[in-house]
């Protein structure tokens, strides 16, 4: 293709060579023609319409501004009314946006004495918002205090609730604590506590407690539950309950460990150093988790740091909940700190664990020969401390280690909101007909891939007990799809309920199907389950069942380790189960060969009938036969039916055979009639032809005969003259005659013929003595007329 081109390319360039013209034409042309297309393109208005005004997306009447036109500068100016100011950036097409827009109504109508509310369009392509802004995603949620610290974005969820929790905090980022006992319910309500002591003798506002205030609202960003409060103490009395002494102190208060309070000959004194303080060495007993809902790993990320006892309950952020209270002192239950001691002369291995580390010293003296024991089921519920020890024969004194991580296990608390994360609470094994009022508790351990759920009917305390067991008595709890309604099939579908009181049925056979929806290979195994299902009709001794198992749990012992699987549960031997081998192909002579291997042979039921097959066996072989008998009659009909096919086939081709040359002598036959119909046309347009020059031939004769009879009556009336004239001279009229001869009445004017001139009439002249005279007459010969008669002749024959 390239030598192609170029040799294309090089002939042309040798013609433009030998005509340079010609190059020079071309190049003119091109440029006319551009420069018109330029031009016209340069004048073509723009044909996309220009969309619609937006219009407001809050009603007039809500209490907030609404710049639909996306006027950013107006929010500048409604940050400097308002101590707080809440500002609502949103897309109307946004379905999130239309969602949000209701509880942000809410939220303004009881905080508008509080709060300036400000809702921009950040969509509209004309307003400065769109041309500053760069979001996302939409709705974003800004808050601002006092015009100087903000924006403080706000993640949560968009509820009318969480929402004013969170202003709130921003409302009042510090807590006043004006005496002792408001100080310790402080403490004791919130997990997470940093009180400030600050002296307002000395300043109205003294330097660091406008730090410390910065330091509460910059937190709010990096906690949007409110675990972390913030307060401040401004009496020498009430910070002493904390051990503060030294003004603009900040102490961070911790349940498990010793309390903290800021190193201010180590650390600067300023926003950022505060916040980090505090966020690196809190203590959170209790976690709130947030899952989008969509795809993500945040729930994941906090499963797989161990086990972990989720609590769905209804949370209004805006009022205490009574089942927070009972959390943390469950768990207090479980010892954090463990401790290995060896006792050579007995060869035992104890294990110490106490609830504080600080109390592990005090405890070890406690530990003796007398106390080693058998290990213990369960910590004490009202111990805080707990010796588990075992017997080594002949231990290393190097080599025993690790010995806390059998028996302690940790255990993290996570709360979500019934209201927005219900539906994985159902996953979780929530029953659908429970009530969302009340608590739904779950302990998951993903390493194990077990969870267990707590009993309406048990304690909270007692539940964690026996998770912490070392032969746990709890349940594993199987999450199934229940099935909507019994239809009568040949394979019966098995789920978690119903599994046990299928597949352990001491008086029938089961052959088991494991699958998945997501399993191809398990697809292709449905057509070969229901032929050997169709085998066993009617046979109350088998059952032919599958399950789900990406939808429904199973005990460990009934697990198979890939899919397709099957497995075979014989009758009266549940616990001598077989299963399909794998490198045997899935079909129905293998599967059949299988069932019929593994069968129980024990005596076939009786019926009225009389005699029966003795076993399992002979009883579908039987089956089979009769199901080969039936095989070969209707391969015999088939047969029958495929011959009479094939004759009724072979007629069709000859039938085909015959239309195919008739239409080809059709077509023959229309070649041939369609020459002559070309034929015919042709000669009936040389008639047509001729007829015409007849016609034109006609005329022509006619108009000459014409001219030929005013001709002989004009030669006709000469004649007559000149008889008149020699009738009067031999009368004797004289030229002395005193009257002239009568002059004729009329004088007719002969029309001219084709272009002749006129023939005009004698005229007589004034003198009487004058003869008539002609003007204007042709002169006919004979020789015209002859050559015009001939012409007639061989017109008209």
């Amino acid at each position: 293709v390239m030598l192609r081109i170029r040799a294309k390319l090089r002939q042309a360039a040798d013609q433009m060579k030998r005509r340079p013209e010609l190059c020079c034409g071309a190049i003119l042309l091109t440029c006319a023609l551009i420069l018109p297309l330029t031009l016209t393109c340069s004048r073509v208005k723009s044909v996309v319409a220009s969309p619609r005004a937006p219009l407001r997306f809050f009603p007039a009447e809500a209490p907030l501004a609404d710049l639909f036109l996306g006027q950013l500068e107006e929010v500048d100016r409604l940050l400097e009314e308002a101590d707080v100011s809440l500002v609502f950036y949103y897309a109307p097409w946004c379905a999130h946006c239309i969602t949000a827009r209701q509880h942000i109504q809410q939220v303004a109508l009881r905080l508008a004495q509080q709060v300036q509310f400000v809702a921009v369009n950040c969509w509209w392509h004309q307003g400065r918002c769109r041309k500053q802004k760069i979001f996302f995603q939409y709705p974003v949620i800004h808050l601002f205090y006092r015009s100087r610290v903000g924006p403080i974005e706000y993640r949560g969820p968009v509820r009318s609730e969480y929402l004013e929790s969170f202003i709130q905090r921003v409302c009042a980022p510090l807590t006043y604590l004006p005496s002792v006992r408001a100080l310790h319910t402080f403490l004791t309500q919130h997990q997470q506590a940093v009180v400030g002591y600050f002296r307002f003798s000395s300043s109205p506002q003294p330097a660091g407690y406008i730090t410390f205030l910065l330091s509460a609202l910059h937190a709010l960003r990096r906690d949007q539950q409110g675990e972390v409060r913030f307060a401040v103490v401004t009496n020498q009395a009430v910070a002493e309950g904390v051990s503060l002494r030294e003004d603009e102190s900040v102490y961070l208060h911790r349940r498990l460990n010793s309390s903290l309070v800021f190193p201010r000959t180590q650390r600067n004194f300023t926003v950022q150093a505060v916040c980090d303080w505090v966020f690196e060495n809190r203590e959170s007993v209790i976690h709130w988790i947030q899952p989008t809902g969509a795809k993500s790993y945040s729930l994941e990320a906090e499963l797989q740091k161990g086990p972990a006892l989720l609590t769905f309950l209804p949370h209004n952020p805006l009022t205490a909940n009574q089942l927070l209270t009972q959390v943390p002192p469950a768990e207090d239950l479980f010892p954090r700190c463990c401790q290995s001691l060896s006792f050579s002369s007995d060869a035992s291995v104890c294990e110490l664990c106490v609830s504080r580390c600080w109390a592990l010293a005090l405890y070890l003296q406690r530990v003796s020969l007398s106390s080693c024991r058998s290990v213990q089921s369960s910590y004490g519920a009202f111990g805080r401390w707990s010796v588990c020890c075992r017997s080594v024969p002949r231990p290393p004194l190097d080599s025993i280690t690790g010995l806390q991580c059998r028996s302690n296990k940790t255990l993290r608390f996570y709360l979500l909101d019934t209201q927005l994360h219900w539906p994985l609470a159902q996953r979780l094994g929530a029953s659908a007909d429970q009530s969302r009022d009340l608590p739904f508790i779950t302990i998951i351990n993903l390493r194990d891939e077990t969870h267990y759920v707590l009993n309406h009917t048990d304690a909270l305390e007692d539940f964690i007990q026996n998770f912490s067991a070392t032969y746990s008595p709890l349940h594993r709890h199987l999450v199934g799809h229940k099935q909507q309604q019994q239809t009568q099939s040949l394979i019966q579908e098995v789920t978690s309920d119903s599994f046990l009181h299928t597949v352990m049925d001491s008086q029938r056979d089961v052959l088991l199907l494991y699958y998945s929806v997501w399993c191809g290979f398990c697809s292709v195994l449905n057509h070969v389950f229901l032929q050997l299902a169709r085998l066993f009709q009617g046979n109350s001794a088998l059952t032919v069942a599958r399950v789900n198992v990406g939808r429904n749990d199973l005990p460990w012992e009934f697990m198979v380790d890939h899919l397709p699987s099957v497995l075979f549960f014989p009758r009266h031997r549940k616990q001598m189960s077989v299963k399909f081998p794998e490198n045997t192909p899935m079909t129905v002579p293998n599967l059949l060969r299988f069932v019929l291997q593994h069968s129980d042979h024990a005596p076939w039921e009786e019926s009225g009938r009389g005699a029966e097959p003795q076993s399992l066996l002979e009883a579908e072989l039987q089956a089979l036969q009769r199901q080969v008998f039936s095989l070969h009659r209707a391969r015999e009909r088939l047969s029958q039916q495929l011959s009479v096919l094939w004759r009724e086939n072979r007629r069709l081709t000859l039938h085909t055979h015959t239309l195919e040359t008739q239409n080809a002598e059709l077509q023959e036959q229309s070649g041939r009639l369609e020459t002559l119909y070309r034929e015919k046309t042709r000669q009936l347009s040389d008639t047509v032809h001729r007829l015409q020059e007849l016609a034109d031939a006609s005329e022509e004769l006619l108009e000459e005969n014409s001219l030929l009879k005013v001709l002989l009556t004009v030669l006709r009336e000469r004649d007559g003259w000149e008889g008149d004239k020699s009738a009067l001279e031999s009368t004797g009229f004289s030229e002395s005659s005193s009257e002239p001869p009568p002059a004729p009445e009329f004088a007719p004017e002969l029309t001219p013929v084709h272009g002749s001139a006129p023939v005009s009439a004698p005229v007589y002249e004034s003198d009487p003595e004058s003869t008539p005279t002609y003007e204007s007459v042709p002169e006919i010969t004979l020789g015209d007329l002859s050559q015009r008669s001939q012409r007639s002749h061989l017109c008209c024959p």
